[in-house]
This record gives structure tokens, C-alpha cells and sequence, in this order.
């Protein structure tokens, strides 16, 4: 086993990223690159694993392991996150750093976008001022083609002293070539003479100063130049993890100490202060890397990009730019809404179909009517009931979600409301990572790992619960179609549901803002920071690609879930039905214990009841209301919504009481996964508790003023 172990960050325990070697002659690769390159993109063509590509900054946080055999070779193919730089000002970064300098990997595969390469070669440069086992994946050239940029690939390897390739990784094109230049790399059968960055004369005499005596210390383990570098102005992170790879704390060494002090001493006299160093350090990388751009690359046409601006010019104005993500939002939904109707139909009918055939078979067998009940009336028809309403809404969204991701829309998103999240002192990155949690909210809280500020980081972390995820929105398009819709009626009935899901998610966003400012100004007090956001170009989605993976990635994934809990969930219930306590089953006393409370919010004892016992998975609290309502525990054949709505007016429903679960849905504590999530994040009991009481305070206070209001205003 081949252990390369990480720092402890913002209180994280230490994380280990363990890679099984099976035989000697497996290669590790480093995969490296800004964000938006096709990193990951090319990670997939080369292993195979189906890994979701965000196309936004920070998208991915941990590292991603694959295989790939090339020739005789099994190459460990490892996608570090992307990151502009090394310089470690964030947790992607630091990751990405210390993989690079402490995972000794056999080869770095550095991927870099045409379409805008002199940028990419920031980080191309530092990674060569640390290994010279490099090769350079100049990655989208058709799209550098289609803007008519010109690249001297022979050129820029000449510049760079690596291998360069061009590819386009989604097409698969080059591929073979890049690991041609990987598997030489590795083995050592081409020999790299890296372009090494000349600093300013003061830097370069401290480097000197220093080089000599941390040499020998660190003997070949890494590269003596970039370490004298980096400890004249270490950061505590670089210390810990060159500690850990050394197996000894480089600063106690008494003669390196005067050096350095000696180093820092000549650059303040000469007029360099240590404030000064690592800008004076970005800008000699920067320029150099303009220097090698203009050798290399050709602008053809000097407005090849005037379309996106002009695109950006609208979607992302003052005027237009909110407007629109809200007609889209609400389209999405629409389109949702409105395709889910029939699927839903021919699903139920054909699942509950099989329900028959199940029943006749338990009573052909003669097993015992007990055992009936239980599988097919307590679970069987819960889980059918779960994947005739949840697919189709699920399978229409998630591709209309993913197709907007891949455009490149939904950093613009991000982009209109970076400065409401100033204005709730909150990080504009929680922008991105409130994205993430309509996906998945667990999701959404590791993606907080991308805000540096650990306080601003919990904000995020402790918000996200506060936009619907994956496994609310089936309810929530469910009940906004039965009952806000069907309280409309007619040919509005489908505009009005739209409406009322768009509100409820525009309602989980203010309040996001608004909690995150309470937050900020109250038990987690502090300044914003800032950060820059890149707009990605817009690109052209492979929509047999958007399909696949919304069905295998997101779809099935998240009914997986839900079915796998709601079995269980059945179970339990049945019994609870079933199982009477003076006359009365044991789910009826427990809702008749709630019943005075949620009476109080607009809702009811079993709806309270569905919520606390869907903590494992908010997709099962619906399946679980119907159950409750029904005798002998089991669910009726509901193979439309309509009959959905039915059995709820029966119950004494109204359309207060679906707005007031739709709130409750939006505000209530967040799922088992989110919560553990949680607290494996923040490791704190403290916070995971406040996260599950912050929503689901506010949810009870929201629909107990709605109802009380409502009610006095003699409204039905």
C-alpha cells in the first residue's frame, strides 16, 4: 500500500488517501488543471468511472482514483481537485499541492484549456518548479479551432522543456498519444529539461542564500529550489505536511533558521518585505507565462470570444440577469410538472398491476395472510407507490438540470447572486454550493469545503438545508400539482403549480440570505471575504451524455435511496399499523399525541408523524402519510395524482394545509445523510444539533403565523 497523507485543515481529523499497488510496475498519475478544463472529463475517458463533472470552480474537493492500462502498464490515474494555483490559499488548493509534492506520483498530467492558455500556464509553471515529470494536455482544441486560435504545440514544448498533447477529451481524440508521452514519462525514457521561472534579483539572492543548507536536508526527497522558496514566507499547512513527508521539522534546524533570517533580512533592506513577497512571486508567473503564450499561440481573430460577452452582457445584467434565471427556473419546472402526469399514470397502474399478481400468488401458496400484508400491502406497495411518483418528475428534471450545469449557465447563477450573499456578510462561493444542495444537500455541505473562511464556511454549511433537494422536490411538485394547482383549476392549474414551486424555492434562497446574515452578525460574527469567480465559456452539451448520467447518476441513484429506505420504512409501519394498543394501533396513538400540534401549524398528527419518521430520507414522508391514513397499514392502488388528492380531501386536507406542508418540506431538519455529513464536516455535536433545530424552527414558526393568519381572516 502506497500512503500519502494530508494536513489537518480548519479541524478536520487528518484524511489519508490509501492507492493498492498490485504490482511494481503500476504507475501513479497525478491528474492536474484549473477548473472548466476537462479534467475530469478526460479522468472519465481514461477509466471509465462515471464521475459527474461540475462545470463551475471547486466542483471537486477530494481526490478520485481510477485505472487505466496502457501497454504493459496499470496507471493509477488520480484526479486532484481543480485549483488556479499551488500557492495553497484555499482547500483545493492545499490538496492539490500536497499531492503533487508529497504524493510522489510517477508522472503530473497537467490539463489545459486552448481556448485560454496563457491563464493555464500559471499553474503549469509551478508545477514544474516542483517535478519535472510533466506532460501538458492542452486540452479543447476544437474549440480553440472553432474560435480560430492557432497553437504551436512544438513550439510550447520547446518553451515548457515537457511533452505537450493536444486533445479534446470528450471526443476521446488524442488520448492514446497523451498516454504515449504519460507511459515515457514514467518510465523514465524521454528526459525533461522544465522551464524554470527567474524571480526578481532579491528573491532569487534569498533562494540562493537558503538553497545550499535545505539541500542537504531534504537530499532528493523534493526539490531543494521550490522549498527555500516556500519557507521564506511558509504557511503553517506547508510546514505540517513537509514535517510529515520528512519525517522532521525542517525549522528546528538552527543553521537553517540564521539563513533564513538572514535571507529576509537582505530582501527588507533591499526593499522587499516579507507582505510583498508572494505577489512579487505571482506576478514574475504570470508574466512569464504571457511571455510563452505569445511565442505559441495565434488570436486569428481577435473577438473570438465576443459572442459569450455579448451572451453575458444579458444573462448576467443588473436589469435581465435575475429575470431570467427566474423564466428558467420556473420553465424547468414547468416542463416538469407538466411531462411527469402521464408517466406517473402508467407507472402506478402497472406496479400496482403487479401488486395483483404478487397477492394472487401469496394466497395460491397459501402463506399465511400475515405475511401477505406485510410484503405486499406494508412494503411492496410502498415502494411502488415511491417509484410511480418519483421517477418521471426525477427523469425530467435532472436532465433539464444537468443540460443548464453543462451550458455553462449555472455559474452565471452564482454570478447574479454573489452580491446578495455580500450583502448577508455570507462568501459569494456559498453561491455555488446552495447549487450543489438542490442536487443534495449532503453534497452541498461537503462542497462547502471550497469557502476557505471556516466561519463563513459553517454559514454555508449550516444554510444549506434551506433549498430543496433532490428528494423534496418530488414532493413538493406533488402537492404544489394537487393543491395549489387544483385550488386554481382549469387550464391555470399547471401555471399555478409552477408558481408555487418557483415561490418555494425563491422563498428557501431568501431565506438562505437571511439566516446567513442572522448567523454572520450574531454567533458567527466576522468580515466577508471575497474571491474571484470564473465564467466558463459556453459550451455545446452532449446531450446523450446529459441523459445517461441524470438517469444512472442522479435519478436511480436517488430512488435507489428511496427505495432502499422505504422497504424498510413499510416494515415499520405495517407493524406500527397493525400492532393495537387498547383497540387503538400504535400509529394512531402517536398521531393522535401530535394531532392538537399540527392542528396548531395547519397540518395534522400524521403528517407531523410522516416528517419525524422520514428523517432517513425525506422521499418516504408522502409514502408514509398514505399509510397512515389507510387501514391495516398498507397503501391503496394511487396510480394517479389525482387519487393522491382524493384520499387527502378525505382526510380533511385543504390548501392551506398542502401550503403549509410544502413549507414544512422546505423547512424542516435535513435528512440522516445531511445530518451525519454534518458533523463529519464541521466535527462538532454542537453544530450538527443547531443545524437540525435552525430550519426546523423556522418551518413550525412559518406555518404556525400562515395558519393562524388564514384562519383569522375566515379564509377556508
Amino acid at each position: 500500500m502506497k500512503q500519502i497523507k494530508e494536513p489537518v485543515l480548519s479541524g478536520k481529523p487528518e484524511n489519508e488517501l490509501y492507492i493498492e499497488m498490485k504490482t511494481p510496475y503500476d504507475k501513479v498519475i497525478a491528474l492536474s488543471g484549473n477548473p472548466n478544463v476537462g479534467k475530469s472529463t478526460l479522468f472519465n475517458g481514461l477509466t471509465g468511472l462515471r464521475q459527474h463533472t461540475g462545470n463551475w470552480p471547486g466542483k471537486t474537493v477530494t481526490n478520485a482514483q481510477g485505472k487505466y492500462k496502457h501497454k504493459d502498464t496499470d496507471f493509477i490515474m488520480v484526479d486532484i481537485p481543480g485549483t488556479y494555483s499551488l500557492m495553497a490559499n484555499s482547500v483545493e488548493e492545499e490538496v492539490a499541492r500536497n499531492f503533487v509534492c508529497f504524493g510522489q506520483p510517477d508522472a503530473v498530467i497537467i490539463v489545459t484549456d486552448a481556448t485560454c492558455l496563457e491563464r493555464n500556464l500559471n499553474l503549469v509553471l509551478q508545477t514544474l518548479e516542483i517535478t519535472d515529470k510533466v506532460v501538458v494536455c492542452v486540452n479543447l482544441i476544437d474549440e480553440a479551432k472553432r474560435k480560430k486560435i492557432r497553437i504551436d504545440f512544438q513550439k510550447l514544448s520547446e518553451c515548457l522543456g515537457v511533452p505537450v498533447v493536444p486533445a479534446v477529451a470528450r471526443k476521446n481524440i488524442g488520448l492514446a498519444e497523451l498516454m504515449d508521452a504519460v507511459y515515457d514519462i514514467a518510465h523514465g525514457r524521454i528526459k525533461t529539461t522544465p522551464y524554470k521561472v527567474l524571480y526578481d534579483e532579491r528573491i532569487e539572492q534569498a533562494i540562493d542564500t537558503v538553497r545550499p543548507k535545505v539541500a542537504e536536508l531534504v537530499k532528493d526527497k523534493i526539490d531543494s529550489r521550490w522549498v527555500s522558496l516556500q519557507l521564506l514566507d511558509p504557511d503553517s499547512s506547508l510546514l505540517t505536511s513537509l514535517e510529515g513527508f520528512l519525517g522532521f521539522n525542517l525549522m528546528e534546524d538552527k543553521g537553517l533558521q540564521e539563513l533564513l533570517a538572514k535571507a529576509k533580512e537582505h530582501m527588507e533592506k533591499n526593499g522587499l518585505p516579507l507582505c510583498r513577497l508572494q505577489d512579487t512571486v505571482v506576478s514574475a508567473l504570470v508574466l512569464r507565462g504571457e511571455e510563452i503564450a505569445k511565442k505559441a499561440v495565434t488570436f486569428q481573430d481577435k473577438q473570438y470570444n465576443r459572442l459569450d460577452r455579448k451572451i453575458d452582457g444579458i444573462l448576467t445584467s443588473k436589469i435581465f440577469g435575475i429575470p431570467i434565471m427566474l423564466g428558467l427556473l420556473t420553465l424547468v419546472f414547468w416542463i416538469t410538472i407538466a411531462g411527469a402526469n402521464i408517466p406517473s399514470q402508467f407507472l402506478g397502474s402497472l406496479l400496482f398491476g403487479i401488486g395483483e399478481r404478487l397477492s394472487e400468488f401469496f394466497l395460491k401458496l397459501h402463506f399465511p395472510l400475515w405475511l401477505h400484508d406485510l410484503l405486499v400491502l406494508g412494503i411492496y406497495r410502498t415502494v411502488a407507490w415511491v417509484v410511480s411518483v418519483m421517477l418521471p418528475p426525477m427523469a425530467i428534471f435532472f436532465p433539464l438540470f444537468t443540460f443548464l450545469e453543462d451550458l455553462g449557465y449555472l455559474p452565471r447563477v452564482a454570478f447574479n447572486l454573489d452580491n446578495y450573499f455580500k450583502k448577508a456578510c455570507a462568501h459569494g462561493k456559498q453561491a455555488l454550493t446552495m447549487c450543489m444542495g438542490f442536487g443534495c444537500n449532503a453534497a452541498g455541505v461537503i462542497g462547502c469545503r471550497i469557502i476557505d473562511s471556516p466561519r463563513e464556511r459553517l454559514i454555508a454549511i449550516l444554510t444549506n438545508n434551506f433549498v430543496p433537494c433532490n428528494g423534496r422536490f418530488p414532493t413538493l411538485i406533488a402537492i404544489g400539482t394537487v393543491f395549489i394547482g387544483g385550488a386554481i383549476g382549469g387550464a391555470f392549474q399547471s401555471a399555478a403549480a409552477v408558481f408555487a414551486l418557483t415561490g418555494t424555492v425563491l422563498l428557501g434562497i431568501f431565506m438562505t440570505l437571511t439566516v446567513s446574515r442572522i448567523l454572520s452578525k450574531t454567533v458567527l460574527k466576522g468580515l466577508p471575504s471575497s474571491f474571484t469567480l470564473e465564467l466558463p465559456p459556453y459550451r455545446k452539451p452532449p446531450i446523450g451524455r446529459i441523459i445517461v448520467r441524470s438517469v444512472f447518476d442522479r435519478t436511480l441513484f436517488v430512488l435507489g435511496r428511496a427505495v432502499t429506505i422505504a422497504a424498510p420504512a413499510g416494515l415499520v409501519l405495517w407493524i406500527m399499523a397493525n400492532l393495537t394498543v387498547a383497540d387503538k394501533s400504535l400509529l394512531a396513538h402517536t398521531a393522535a399525541f401530535l394531532d392538537p400540534f399540527g392542528r396548531l401549524i395547519g397540518m395534522d398528527g400524521i403528517i407531523l408523524l410522516a416528517f419525524f419518521l422520514g428523517l432517513p430520507a425525506n422521499e418516504i414522508v408522502i409514502p408514509i402519510i398514505i399509510m397512515g391514513y389507510l387501514s391495516q397499514g398498507s397503501l391503496m392502488e394511487l396510480s394517479s395524482l389525482e387519487e393522491l388528492q382524493s384520499l387527502f380531501v378525505a382526510n380533511g386536507w385543504t390548501w392551506l394545509t398542502g401550503v403549509c406542508v410544502m413549507l414544512f418540506t422546505l423547512f424542516h431538519f435535513p435528512c440522516g445523510t445531511t445530518l451525519w455529513t454534518i458533523k463529519k464536516e464541521t466535527q462538532s455535536l454542537k453544530w450538527t444539533v443547531f443545524s437540525f433545530f435552525i430550519p426546523t424552527v423556522i418551518g413550525l414558526s412559518i406555518c404556525f403565523l400562515v395558519t393562524q393568519t388564514v384562519r383569522l381572516m375566515g379564509l377556508p
